[in-house]
């Protein structure tokens, strides 16, 4: 074969593994297509997906009939290179918060994708005289890799459920041998992860507890943990559950069959998937509903989608609030500070006070939860207090921060509606100049732009500088501020989070107090 051609070959495919390996990535961030995640993001950002480079694509397919082919592979030759050099150029530039992460599923896919090309060139070896028209059909692969990346996913799909469903039989094997550890699962569409590791510190004041890891709150990732990480001695095990799309957390109730449930707050996060909160509140109920009798259910009676839902299941009830004095465990007096917060529990008519590091009136409600679970399952009031008292603040979640005089309150995780206006109130609290930097919040449905609007009213009463990241899904923040008359000249828009926090660290003197209000995913980057 022209030795010409195997090089180009060579040099297409460097460049080809660079490619998917950033395709890849978008997949995996956009969970493997569940619930069509991938597909809407391509139809969302089709300039990325079919602008790229298509100019020069088209210029190669044009010139391949009508020049001889050893000129076709020169000009090829040179293309390729260019290909890589611009590449290599961009990724220099790019900022990945959280890069590819090579799991088995990846590795499966590499092996697919592979197979798919692999095809394409050796028939071009097989058939050199049409070798030119193989050459171009590799090009329009490698232009299309979304496409292949897609392909390829869907090819593993019974490789994937077999997979799945073999780790499945092996975690309910290893639940059924640990007849003496209780299961607690946790959901909600905020404060799910906070609560998980307040009520881990808790109830270790008395039990040996495990908690799912991480983000592990995925039918995968619940697998998971039970396979490699939970052993005989644990008393509990506090399973953080997740959802997507319908019925996520029935399924996961069936791995782990929890016996107390915890709900959270029920919002409009996954507003997309779901289209209405009422369906939300179903699916969350799922874990109530899969309790046994014996079971309890722990629930916030200031969440009106909570306190109205007609539960169907006849296990025990506790009810927790800050509002509605007529809860089972109910905060009040809440004062807090830089250094933390104060506040008093009232259980079975009896006040207590309570002490914590932790910040902000949602996690009041998160460590209630998790004192009204700790409770039913025996703690005294010391070891809760104990256990509140030893709380550090989850990463990410109003996670505050001090470099000098500079204070980041870090609540960059997953941001809603109720909890960017909350993080705003604890930020509106602190002395000094108050600075935010925010990329909005995204999955609203068609109330992302309303929620977003009201976002930016909250900030124009707070804030002495706003800096907001990415032009196009800031924009109803931008139009709330310019309808508040905000001052334009502390307004910024720019593309890079740490553009951001350089502008911020350098624009006021004195004490700086910088609320980091959610950071989206690569995917969103609108560089």
């Amino acid at each position: 074969m022209n030795i010409l051609l195997i090089i180009n070959i060579l040099v297409l495919m460097i460049y080809n593994v660079a490619d998917i390996k950033k395709v890849l990535h978008n997949l995996q961030q956009n969970r493997y297509n569940e619930d069509n995640r991938y597909l809407k993001w391509i139809l969302k950002n089709k300039e990325k997906v079919f602008l790229r480079k298509a100019f020069l694509f088209l210029i190669l397919f044009g010139l391949s009939f009508f020049i001889s082919s050893d000129i076709f592979l020169i000009i090829c030759l040179f293309f390729n290179i260019y290909l890589l050099i611009s590449f290599f150029n961009y990724q220099k530039k790019e900022q990945l918060k959280k890069p590819l992460v090579n799991t088995n599923r990846i590795k499966r896919l590499w092996t697919t994708i592979f197979v798919l090309y692999l095809i394409v060139i050796l028939i071009m070896f097989f058939n050199q005289e049409y070798f030119k028209y193989y050459l171009l059909i590799l090009y329009m692969m490698i232009y299309l890799n979304y496409f292949v990346v897609f392909l390829a996913n869907i090819i593993n799909i019974p490789t994937e459920k077999y997979v799945y469903l073999s780790f499945k039989r092996k975690a309910n094997k290893k639940l059924k041998s640990l007849s003496n550890m209780e299961t607690i699962g946790i959901t909600g569409s905020y404060g799910k992860t906070s609560t998980k590791n307040f009520l881990y510190d808790i109830l270790n004041e008395k039990y040996i507890v495990f908690k799912t890891p991480l983000n592990y709150n995925t039918s995968y990732g619940l697998i998971r943990t039970i396979n490699q990480y939970i052993d005989k001695y644990n008393d509990y095990f506090i399973a953080e559950m997740g959802t997507l799309k319908k019925n996520d957390i029935k399924t996961e109730a069936s791995i782990v069959k929890p016996k107390y449930g915890i709900l959270t707050t029920i919002g409009t996060a996954h507003l997309d998937s779901f289209k209405t909160i009422e369906n939300i509140a179903k699916e969350k109920f799922d874990l109530i509903e899969a309790l046994p009798s014996d079971g309890i259910a722990i629930l916030n009676k200031d969440d009106k989608m909570q306190f109205n839902y007609k539960i169907k299941n006849n296990c025990r009830v506790y009810w927790y609030g800050i509002e509605d004095k007529t809860a089972d465990v109910i905060a009040s007096d809440i004062k807090y500070s830089a250094s933390g917060m104060e506040f008093n529990v009232t259980i079975d008519n009896k006040t207590y006070p309570f002490k914590t590091k932790i910040l902000g009136t949602p996690n009041v409600y998160n460590i209630l939860a998790s004192i009204t679970l700790a409770k039913q399952l025996g703690l005294s009031i010391e070891q809760m207090q104990r256990g509140v008292l030893k709380l550090m603040p989850v990463e990410h979640r109003l996670q505050l921060k001090k470099y000098g005089n500079i204070n980041y309150i870090d609540d960059a995780y997953n941001s809603n509606p109720i909890g960017s206006k909350m993080a705003l109130d604890v930020l509106k609290l602190m002395p000094g100049k108050k600075i935010i930097i925010t990329p909005g919040m995204i999955e609203l449905a068609d109330k992302q732009y309303e929620y977003n609007y009201n976002f930016g009213t909250y900030i124009a009463d707070v804030a002495d500088l706003t800096i907001l990241v990415g032009e196009k899904q800031t924009k109803p923040i931008k139009d709330a501020l310019i309808a508040k008359e905000y001052d334009q000249k502390k307004l910024k828009v720019v593309n890079d989070v740490k553009e951001a926090i350089t502008i911020a660290q350098n624009y006021f003197k004195g004490e700086i107090y910088i609320l980091l209000e959610n950071d989206l995913p690569d995917i969103f980057n609108e560089r």
